[in-house]
Formats: structure tokens, sequence, C-alpha cells
């Protein structure tokens, strides 16, 4: 299976018709899902080239898609798959109807064994000069490319003290936060493309992007597989911890994630080794009324 020559065109024809749609953004037909997230059409649009070039390489392809293909296949449908793609069309979509934002991207996972081992990250205007920044990772070689060249892994021997805790826009600040404040950190709150803020986390992208932080710690709770397997697949590569809120193993994913109506992970927590286990022991204590600030 060609994966290089699958990302290439997808690249190519992910940029062009992203690049289509937010010509026309004022036009788009945007609606409130369930969750309250957002969907337009251009989200169906991306999602069905997508698996129409899976397809084309793959045709017995498993797809798990944020749209229209969530419903494609789950366990017990049929026997479970060697292979299964995870879609997110637009991970970001709120930010890609506001016309000044760059905060989005376009991902394509694939698991094996139900571990993400390889992944493409489209995120057509996050560069500096509104430039695409196009990642691909390997997990078979070890391997991460930001527009073709080799990363900058955020493994510096100082930490930023910096972290990505999204949550819900109005849900209430939990004890933690205010621990880590004192700690030091400063925080990332809004929810905007989780990939992106997962690529933060792996990746220093100070050479492609103005001003792009470096998170030492991403946490996400009810992290829907979507927004987090292409991220998790970076983070195994570079060396990072990634964990549940219990500090228990993310991978693989377990059948019975994947089996859900939406595929959604309890918790996810990724970053350097020591700032997840500080954390995860610092979660711990908040829930037991005794938070611990450093």
């Amino acid at each position: 299976m060609n994966l290089e020559q699958l990302w290439s065109e997808l690249t190519t024809e992910l940029l062009d018709i992203l690049a289509a749609n937010r010509s026309r953004i004022a036009e788009l037909d945007v609606r409130e899902k369930a969750d309250q997230t957002l969907l337009t059409e251009a989200d169906l649009a991306v999602e069905q080239l997508i698996m129409a070039k899976i397809r084309a390489l793959d045709p017995a392809a498993r797809v798990l898609a944020e749209e229209s293909g969530s419903g494609s296949w789950r366990p017990g449908i049929d026997e479970e798959p060697a292979r299964i793609w995870i879609i997110d069309p637009i991970d970001g979509t709120a930010e890609f109807v506001h016309p000044r934002s760059a905060e989005f991207c376009s991902v394509v996972c694939l698991l094996e064994q139900r571990t993400p081992v390889a992944a493409l990250i489209v995120a057509p205007e996050l560069g500096t000069g509104r430039t695409p920044v196009v990642v691909q990772a390997s997990r078979a070689d070890s391997t991460i490319l930001v527009n073709g060249r080799p990363a900058v892994l955020n493994n510096h021997s100082e930490p930023a003290l910096v972290a990505s805790l999204t949550r819900s826009s109005g849900s209430e600040a939990p004890p933690y936060e205010s621990a880590m404040v004192k700690a030091g950190y400063r925080l990332k709150t809004r929810t905007t493309s989780q990939t992106l803020d997962m690529l933060r986390t792996a990746l220093d992208l100070t050479d492609h992007v103005d001003g792009a932080p470096r998170f030492d710690l991403f946490h996400r709770k009810q992290q829907k597989v979507w927004d987090g397997l292409a991220g998790l697949c970076l983070g195994e590569i570079v060396g990072l911890m990634c964990t549940d809120g219990e500090g228990n193993k993310r991978l693989p994913v377990s059948i019975d994630t994947l089996a859900q109506p939406e595929p959604a992970f309890a918790s996810t927590v990724m970053g350097r080794p020591e700032a997840v286990k500080w954390f995860v022991e610092l979660a711990r204590d908040s829930r037991t009324e005794t938070p611990k600030s450093s």
C-alpha cells in the first residue's frame, strides 16, 4: 500500500477544496449538531473526498469518519479488521467558518491492530503568511515530516511551562488549573483544533508558524477519537507519554471505545513524561480535594 502517494494526492486535493470553500464562507450551509459543534457542507465534501481516495487505494477499507461516514463500520457488524482508517474532515470547524482564523486542519490516521501507525495533517493556513503546514507521520520508520522536511521535535531540555487544557466553552474550570498556574504554567483552555494542539505538543513549529507555542502537556476530557488519534501517533513517535486521566496507557484503542456511537476517550493526556506524571497526580489529588501546586 503506497501511503506516500496517497498522502501526496490527498494534500494537493485537500488544499484545493479547503481553499475553494474558504473563499465562500459567507455562503456555506452551517448548522449545529447535537453535541453543539458545527457542521458545514465543506465538512461533508472534504470527508467524501478523503473516503473516495482511501477506497481507491484500499477497496475493503473500514472507515470511522466524523460526519457522513461515521456509521460505516463498527465492531460487531463484521469481523474486526486489521486496518482501520480514521477521518476528521475539518478539525476546528468553528475556526474554519471565521475568515481570520487559521486554527483548523484536515486529518487522516491509519490504525493497525487498533494502534495508530501513520497520519496526515493538512493545515492550509497555519503557516507564516497563511501558508500550508502539512505533516506526514510514520511509526514504521519513526519519521515525521513537516512540509516535506524532517520535523523539529519538541524535546527541548528546558520545559516551556505551557499546557493545552482544552475544555468546552462555558464549562467550569477544574481545581487543577489554578494549581498549574501557581506552579508557573500558562494555560490554553479554549478549544480550537485539538489535533493542532497535540501537534504543538509533539513538534516545535517555530520555523513554520509565527508565535507557535510549545506545549509540555495536552489534556482533554471526552475526546472524540478523530480529534486525538493522529496526535497520539505523533506523540508515540516522538517518545512522549500518552495516557488516560488515571495514567494508564492510551493505546491501543479498545474495541469498546470504537464500538461507541460517537467513539470517544474518557480522557487523553499527552506530553513530556515528567509533566504527564505530575499532572495525573495533580488531577487525582484535586478530585480528593488535596491539590498540589508543585
